[in-house]
């Protein structure tokens, strides 16, 4: 209680008057100047390491300085440049399949495929299989598909999914862990088969494609875990074939999984083995994370930070246009709005006469189109101590279309940011709604998530479903997402622009302010998992 009355009396004292319609307006514009020049035909869609890219991150670092941020990024500058490589097979790989006393060969990208590897040139491996159930393990839950397996020196093979009954938040997190589940128990290779025997031959074929992933001054990489040096994928053929001779076909295996979805399969081993020689080329280069900070006033306080990002990359241009064709994926709403809104509370940061007592951080961050990339590498490598990183709110893709009157702050039921989202909308007239669709699992799918996995309680702000929000939602994502139709031929409305702005103003200002940081809320699944000894709201 003493918490929660903390955090009301901070939001009170910065929620001041609701803002003039003339100022109001004035933040409208500059969210669309922003939004603007973001999403030009001149930025190309602002690919990752492009040129438009590299045009965009200079126009917010140039934004950052306007604003009277100082640079945060590395070496007193406003860039963070995170080192990318790019692994493809310098030529088709040679697999070949010991089954039942025989040698067979197989056809890469048809039979079976391995990804290349970002950390190792050549690779010459032979290893046997088991298969682990589901692969997944988790204290909270009671699962451990690999008990009493040994997958030292060997490869594990998944089926798909996770055991039904999980939240799905909590699924999405086990079943994006396989890999690193499969690394503890000594697996050298991990593997995923299908929940079904349908068609597979295209997800064989993708599996060969070349992969981005950032690799550090280590070695290390950010989505490979250490000692995983083979990610295969099976055609249904073939996948099936990995079973012969086992206590059970794979076709058992799906069967009981299908009808009693709340226990997975156990494991046991598998009597094929495999050996692949492979050999990636690598392509190295750069693509810059851009930082900036407001310091902080109180003279303790001042030592943690507060952070508002939005990732400033989209999906760049077609490669191969039909003539006449629109090639340029925009990225209007995804993400160069939640840019925009960024900046444009960072304005209001500046603009205010008392500095926040915390440290606000503000980052655009680079490679999140690419899964997560740039955010994870800064969560792994960040320019300030981690330890200071206290609380995040992340900008992306608010659906600027509609009037919004609520927002869902998905993440806002794990930590007592939902409770300072709750009345920073209170104080602007905003309600905060349920997640509206949480089958989908997006509280693990944006960049605030990759600190989430370091300990950091964070959100992810996005406009709601209230008052025609549901219809300009479904209409968004079933037209417009990932097209070249995000673009500014959309009804775009500025002023709502300004109001999500000031709300993540005003929410960033309440956790800059309080004297007691964000914190998980007792017994909460990834406060627990993550941030075991972290505070919580109730403890003295």
């Amino acid at each position: 209680m003493r918490f929660l009355a903390a955090a009301l009396l901070v939001v009170a004292a910065t929620a001041t008057a609701q803002p003039s319609a003339t100022a109001e307006q004035d933040s409208a514009r500059r969210v669309r100047a922003d939004v603007e020049f973001l999403s030009s035909d001149a930025l190309e869609g602002r690919d990752m390491a492009a040129r438009g890219y590299t045009i965009a991150a200079d126009y917010v670092a140039s934004q950052f300085r306007a604003i009277g941020l100082t640079p945060a990024g590395d070496n007193g500058g406003w860039f963070q440049q995170v080192p990318f490589r790019r692994a493809s097979h310098a030529k088709p790989p040679v697999m070949t399949m010991t089954i039942g006393g025989k040698e067979v060969a197989l056809k890469d990208g048809a039979d079976a495929a391995v990804r290349p590897s970002v950390t190792a040139k050549t690779r010459n491996l032979a290893a046997g299989f088991v298969f682990v159930g589901y692969g997944i393990k988790d204290k909270r839950y009671s699962l451990d598909d690999y008990r009493g397996l040994d997958l030292k020196g060997k490869i594990a093979v998944a089926l798909q999914g996770a055991p039904s009954g999980l939240p799905s938040d909590v699924a999405a997190h086990i079943g994006s862990s396989k890999a690193d589940y499969a690394a503890e128990a000594g697996a050298i290779g991990f593997v995923e088969v299908k929940r079904s025997d349908g068609p597979s031959e295209s997800s064989v074929g993708r599996g060969g494609r070349p992969m981005v992933d950032w690799v550090d001054a280590s070695g290390k990489a950010g989505s490979i875990p250490a000692g995983i040096q083979l990610q295969l994928s099976f055609g249904n053929g073939w996948a099936e074939r990995l079973f012969e001779g086992a206590p059970k076909t794979l076709d058992a295996v799906r069967r009981q999984a299908k009808s009693n979805s709340r226990v997975g399969p156990k494991g046991f081993a598998l009597r094929p083995t495999i050996r692949v020689e492979a050999e990636s080329k690598w392509e190295d280069f750069t693509s810059p994370e851009v930082v900036g900070l407001l310091a902080g006033s109180d003279p303790t306080l001042a030592a943690e930070h507060v952070v508002l990002m939005a990732h400033l990359d989209h999906l760049g241009m077609k490669t191969d246009p039909k003539p006449g064709e629109d090639a340029i994926y925009n990225g209007a709403l995804d993400n160069a709005a939640g840019v925009a809104t960024m900046l444009e509370a960072a304005r209001m940061f500046a603009a205010q006469p008392v500095r926040p007592k915390r440290s606000v951080l503000f980052i655009a961050n680079t490679g999140e189109e690419r899964g997560l990339l740039g955010a994870d590498y800064y969560a792994n490598h960040p320019t300030v101590p981690a330890q200071s990183i206290v609380g995040l709110v992340d900008l992306d893709m608010p659906l600027l279309l509609y009037p919004f009157t609520d927002v869902t702050a998905f993440g806002a039921d794990h930590s007592s940011i939902g409770a300072t989202v709750a009345e920073a909308g209170k104080s602007m007239g905003v309600a905060v709604s349920p997640d509206p669709m949480p089958e989908e699992a997006i509280f693990t799918r944006s960049d605030h998530y990759m600190f989430v996995k370091r300990g950091v309680p964070a959100v992810l702000l996005m406009t709601g479903h209230a008052n025609g929000g549901a219809e300009h939602w479904r209409a968004y994502l079933g037209k417009t997402y990932h097209s070249p139709q995000d673009d500014l031929t959309q009804k775009i409305d500025w002023n709502a622009g300004a109001r999500y702005a000031l709300l993540n103003y005003r929410i960033a200002r309440s956790m800059a302010d309080s004297d007691r940081r964000p914190m998980w809320l007792s017994g909460d699944y990834f406060g627990d998992l993550f941030d075991p000894r972290g505070p919580r709201p109730s403890n003295p």
